[in-house]
């Protein structure tokens, strides 16, 4: 049987590359796996096609994207103030592999299923408060805050770390811990089969290092390969909460008008609307650094797209955004190099996300005021309101019949 040795590492430490080049040397496996897979591959070594524009807007997971550039801003962070790239220990391992004739395996599983399984898996609590944290984080370390690295890599540090993201994010740390265990384990599995006699060094990060050896030492806890692979499926919560107020603004105006309070209050009721969504979707464009047109067109298609569960204001305004600002197809390298928030915030291909992202925030506030300020501004009883309305609506469809 093939015998497997894990490699913790940190992937912003000089140590960790000098413990994998190390260990190829005195280990002399037969095959380096490497915690990555193909498309990171290809970044690394920098062989990849760099998404443009077109494909950003295609996709739509502005959200999911703009998390993924945070992440990946605050690991170079760190890595600049320890002086070592991100991934350079993965780059180290890639290349001793290479100069000595070695076979590289890819073990890890697609950055973009993982990256849709992290963000469908977590509710709106969840991605709130991870995006939170990682605001905090980012300003913490670009205050200069100092994080021991080496420590990382030992087993009770990492234990304490992951029992706090497990109780922080449950969701989020089974897609992006547990489940990458277990296919790296699957893809360990596989080679082990394929070279009974030989030996496989795994470099993986340290945090996935006790988890694989779990499974590989009990392969028959392993979850079917298939599940970790699938595109997930969520439950579809934000179209259902859309319809839902489509419906709930569709029934607030007809009690409006049923009422008798006058068809003035039931405009009025209409243009509020209009108004607060339109503002504050268009002032979010432009707190995202968007263009005064990307923020006009927010205002004008807000209240339509708030009643639309299949559309969004922020996806009009980031396509707008890309039409004026024209982001080269290098800016997605670009935001990957940026060495600050501000630096990253001038990139146009930033900015469109950002765009989208915030527009949509404005969006999903306005319609939250809206309903929690409707009455006030058009001074009028709710109660009353509704009461009477759906008595008038019961009394007239009762009348048809």
């Amino acid at each position: 049987m093939a015998e497997v040795n894990i490699l913790g590492t940190a992937h912003v430490s000089q140590q960790s590359v000098d413990e994998v080049r190390t260990a190829i040397a005195e280990y002399k496996p037969d095959v380096v796996a490497v915690e990555l897979d193909p498309s990171r591959f290809q970044a690394l070594k920098r062989q990849a096609r760099d998404p443009t524009v077109d494909d950003v807007l295609e996709v739509k997971n502005f959200n999911s994207l703009l998390v993924q550039w945070l992440l990946a801003y605050l690991q170079r962070k760190i890595g600049i103030d320890v002086g070592v790239d991100p991934g350079a220990e993965m780059k180290a391992a890639i290349e001793e592999a290479e100069k000595n004739n070695i076979p590289i395996a890819l073990v890890d599983r697609d950055i973009r299923i993982t990256l849709m399984r992290f963000w469908h898996s977590m509710g709106i609590i969840e991605k709130i408060k991870m995006i939170w944290a990682l605001i905090i984080s980012i300003a913490e370390v670009d205050n200069g805050q100092e994080i021991d690295i080496e420590s990382l890599k030992e087993q009770n540090v990492i234990d304490m770390v992951m029992e706090e993201f497990r109780k922080f994010s449950p969701n989020g740390a089974r897609a992006l811990i547990d489940e990458r265990d277990a296919f790296i384990a699957h893809q360990l599995i596989i080679l082990k089969a394929q070279r009974p006699e030989g030996k496989i060094l795994a470099v993986v990060g340290a945090g996935h290092r006790q988890g694989i050896k779990n499974y590989l030492d009990n392969p028959s806890g392993l979850p079917p390969f298939d599940s970790l692979t699938k595109q997930p499926k969520s439950f579809p919560w934000g179209k259902i909460f859309g319809f839902a107020v489509t419906a709930l603004f569709a029934f607030l105006l007809a009690a409006i008008a049923f009422s008798g309070v006058g068809w003035n209050v039931l405009l009025y009721a209409f243009l509020f609307w209009v108004v607060i969504h339109g503002v504050l979707a268009g002032l979010f464009t432009l707190l995202a650094g968007g263009h005064p047109y990307s923020a006009i067109t927010c205002f004008c298609v807000a209240w339509m797209t708030s009643l639309n569960p299949m559309l969004h204001a922020g996806w009009i305004a980031a396509y707008v955004e890309a039409r004026v600002r024209k982001p080269p197809i290098t800016d997605f390298r670009r935001i990957y190099e940026c060495e600050t928030i501000g630096e990253m915030a001038k990139v146009p291909l930033f900015k469109v996300v950002l765009v989208a992202a915030l527009a949509n925030l404005g969006s999903l506030l306005g319609t939250i005021l809206y309903f929690i300020f409707v009455f006030p501004v058009l001074g009028i009883d709710p109660g009353v309101v509704i009461s009477t309305g759906i008595q008038n609506m019961w009394s007239w469809f009762t009348g048809l019949f």
